[in-house]
C-alpha cells in the first residue's frame, strides 16, 4: 500500500471520529439525550414484562416460553433505535446548521455515514443495555443466555435499523425538514408483519408474502426457535443477512445519490428551511 492511501486512509478514520466525537460531546453535555435513549426501551421492557407475568399465570403456552416476549421487545427495540439513532445524528446535523459545514469539509459522504452507523450503534446499546439488565433485576429473564445468536439478532436488526435510516435521510435530503416525521414513523410501518411477538403463519397469506421480503420476519422466527425450541435456524439467519445486504445497499446508494444531487444544487442549505 502506498504511502499516499496511508494517509487517506488515516485522514478518512479521523475524519469519521470526528463527527461521532462531536455527538458524543452533545450526549455528554445533555442528559435529556441520555435518558431520552434509555426511557422508552426500559418503559416497554417494564410495560411487556408485567404483561407476560400476567400471561405466564393464564396460559400454559406461554408458560413453556418464558422470556420471549421480553425478548422481542429488547430485540425490536434495537432495530428502532438503530433507525432512530441513525436518523436523529443526521437531524442533529440539520438542526444545528452543520451539514453545510460538513458538505465543503474533507468528509467524504462515504465517510458521513460511517459516522452516523457508528453513532446509531452507541445510541442503541446505551438504549437498550440498562432495560436488558433490569429484565435480568426484575423478571429473570436474560436475553445473554442466547449467546452467540444473540449478536447474529442484534447485528441484522441494526442493519435493518441503519438501512431505514438511510432512505429516511434520503428523503429529508429530497424534500426538507417537513418529512423529519418519518425518522419516528417509518419503522412502525413495518412492525405488523415483522413477526416480533408472534408467527408469521398467523398472518395472511399475502401478508405472510411480505414478512419474508423483509429481514425483520426470519430473525424473530429464529429468536422464538432458538427460545422455545432451542434449535438455532441457520437457514432463518441466512434469508435475513442475505436481505439485510440488499436492503442496506438500497439504502446506502439512496443516501449517497440524495446527498449528491442536494450538494450540487445548493439543496443542502435550504434542507432547514
Amino acid at each position: 500500500m502506498s504511502d499516499l492511501a496511508v494517509a487517506n486512509s488515516g485522514g478518512a478514520s479521523r475524519r469519521i471520529g470526528a463527527v461521532v466525537l462531536r455527538h458524543l460531546y452533545l450526549l455528554r453535555t445533555s442528559w435529556p439525550r441520555i435518558f431520552e435513549l434509555m426511557y422508552w426501551p426500559t418503559i416497554q421492557m417494564v410495560l411487556w414484562g408485567f404483561i407476560t407475568l400476567f400471561l405466564l399465570q393464564h396460559s400454559s403456552l406461554i408458560a413453556q416460553a418464558t422470556g420471549v416476549l421480553i425478548s422481542a421487545v429488547l430485540l425490536w427495540d434495537v432495530l428502532f433505535r438503530g433507525q432512530l439513532g441513525f436518523s436523529l445524528s443526521f437531524l442533529e446535523e440539520i438542526w444545528s446548521r452543520n451539514l453545510a459545514n460538513l458538505a465543503v469539509s474533507p468528509l467524504t459522504p462515504g465517510e458521513f455515514l460511517s459516522a452516523l452507523m457508528v453513532l446509531s450503534l452507541l445510541r442503541t446499546l446505551i438504549g437498550v443495555l440498562p432495560a436488558a439488565g433490569l429484565a435480568i433485576l426484575f423478571y429473570e429473564v436474560s436475553i445473554f443466555e442466547m449467546g452467540l445468536p444473540l449478536l447474529a439478532f442484534f447485528t441484522c436488526l441494526l442493519v435493518m435499523g441503519w438501512a431505514i435510516g438511510m432512505a429516511v435521510c434520503a428523503l429529508i435530503l429530497r424534500v426538507g425538514q417537513g418529512a423529519e416525521s418519518v425518522a419516528w414513523l417509518a419503522i412502525f410501518l413495518i412492525a405488523p408483519v415483522s413477526a416480533i411477538y408472534y408467527p408469521v403463519d398467523v398472518l395472511p397469506a399475502v401478508l405472510q408474502w411480505i414478512a419474508w421480503t423483509l429481514p425483520t420476519a426470519p430473525t424473530f422466527e429464529g429468536m422464538r426457535a432458538l427460545l422455545m425450541e432451542g434449535v438455532f435456524r441457520g437457514d432463518l439467519l441466512l434469508h435475513a443477512l442475505v436481505l439485510n445486504a440488499a436492503y442496506l445497499v438500497v439504502g446506502c446508494g439512496l443516501f449517497l445519490w440524495s446527498y449528491r444531487v442536494a450538494r450540487a444544487r445548493g439543496l443542502i442549505l435550504q434542507v432547514g428551511e
